[in-house]
């Protein structure tokens, strides 16, 4: 099963940075250009500059994003700014953070994971990739040589011994701050050497979900294969075998899935009729809801008829209703060609029989989002029916942490935009250098 070893981390020095939550980011893939420039301005040493370059007119094949990346990583390690740990080590890293009101803690474990092809069934996926992501990630790689963020994974730990043993370290975590948003940040290294090998122990009996960095992950595997390529041959310990995770238990409390709603635009009259006329009534019960109700009130309902049966709500500025799947309904899921897993899944229901059947949506439509946009947010979507800017929403419960794993388990992958992992991971508290 999967091989979880101690890194020699790469770490920022606190006596020339001073406060970490003015040089760490949340993930390369959710900063916008106005972010990334904040980022920029500052910090002279945040991370920003290695994981996330920004382009210039005079680009070229010698200086470029990554070139550029590379010449800062080297810089700031010979000047100090980044130091090597002298010894290998795991690391506690736990996020605490609030949501609607609610706290939360998640307790994480940073190492480096041996990659393994998907066939091998031991690291699982549950979504696709696209190419243009994975190009920029190996780009990325080629010049630094190092993971900069890492990949979010699940394994399964019913007893939660793992997460109770590591949470041991959190009251004296070497490493505390308060990010830009306000959430908690805790990390720690964990050297003792029976510690570390109970961990090893732990881990080589369980199999590993990815959650969030299929890209980031699907990259590490090809810069692997190109390094075996170059040196003609690599050995079984070299650092490009491996890839920098943090590994959660998927039972964690403080394991956080937010649903992503789905708005519309660009659909024909003809399409809009469709989602308030008898063609839904076939795979759903439909039961109308106050249109002015607002995005809590909606959510709330939601969750509670959603804890029986797929439920969603379809909203525009005039009326809204709620949908509870039906017996037709499941039996036409049934008839999906995908796996048992992917079939029960709120977010499958939702493309298959409405989004594709009802408004005649393909997956390429999505995929470019000409007629689909997401949010996380319920009460942005509302005001975006409410205001014009969107003809209708479509709005989700989350789907449930096992569901993913057991779809990931039937070597399935989900619809897009399927899981939101909150919060995301920090970018820059432990780099993994893959030499």
């Amino acid at each position: 099963m999967a091989e979880v070893r101690p890194l020699r981390g790469i770490r920022y020095a606190q006596e020339y940075v001073g406060d970490l939550s003015q040089v760490v980011t949340p993930p390369y893939d959710v900063i916008n250009q106005q972010q990334q420039a904040a980022y920029y301005a500052r910090n002279p040493y945040n991370v920003i500059r290695l994981e996330l370059g920004q382009q210039q007119a005079n680009d070229n094949d010698l200086n470029n994003v990554y070139t550029r990346a590379a010449t800062t990583y080297s810089e700031w390690r010979a000047q100090g700014i980044l130091r090597q740990e002298t010894a290998p080590c795991y690391y506690l890293y736990q996020q605490s953070f609030t949501h609607l009101g609610m706290p939360y803690t998640r307790t994480s474990l940073l190492a480096r994971v041996r990659l393994q092809p998907w066939d091998a069934h031991v690291i699982l996926r549950h979504e696709h990739t696209l190419a243009k992501a994975k190009n920029d990630r190996l780009n990325l790689l080629r010049t630094c040589a190092s993971n900069f963020s890492p990949i979010m994974c699940l394994y399964d730990d019913p007893q939660g011994r793992m997460r109770h043993m590591l949470g041991a370290y959190a009251a004296q975590a070497e490493v505390q701050f308060t990010d830009e948003v306000g959430e908690g940040h805790r990390l720690h290294p964990i050297t003792d050497i029976q510690q570390i090998a109970l961990i090893q122990d732990f881990f080589a009996q369980r199999q590993l979900y990815i959650a969030d960095g299929h890209h980031r992950y699907e990259t590490a595997l090809a810069y692997r294969d190109e390094i075996r390529e170059q040196r003609k041959e690599l050995y079984p310990e070299d650092a490009a075998n491996f890839v920098l995770m943090s590994l959660i238990d998927l039972d964690d409390p403080g394991m956080l899935v937010l649903p992503t709603h789905r708005m519309f635009t660009g659909l024909s009259q003809e399409q809009l009729v469709r989602l308030f006329t008898p063609e839904l009534t076939r795979y759903f019960d439909v039961q109308p809801v106050a249109a002015t109700a607002s995005s809590e009130a909606l959510l709330q309902q939601l969750t509670q008829v959603g804890q029986e049966r797929p439920a969603f709500i379809i909203s525009t500025n005039t009326e809204a209703h709620l949908l509870l799947l039906n017996a037709q309904g499941q039996e036409r899921m049934q008839t999906n060609s995908h796996s048992a897993a992917w079939k029960t899944l709120d977010v499958a229901i939702a493309q298959a029989l409405i989004l594709e059947e009802t408004l005649g949506l393909s997956a390429a439509d999505m995929t470019a989002g000409t007629y689909v946009r997401y949010s996380h947010d319920a009460t942005e979507t509302l005001e975006a029916v409410h205001s014009g800017a969107a003809q209708a929403a479509l709005f989700l419960n989350a789907t449930r942490v096992r569901q993913i794993c057991d779809v990931a388990d039937a070597d399935d992958q989900m619809p897009q935009k399927s899981t939101y992992f909150y919060p995301k991971l920090i970018t820059g508290l432990v780099m993994n250098p893959l030499w």
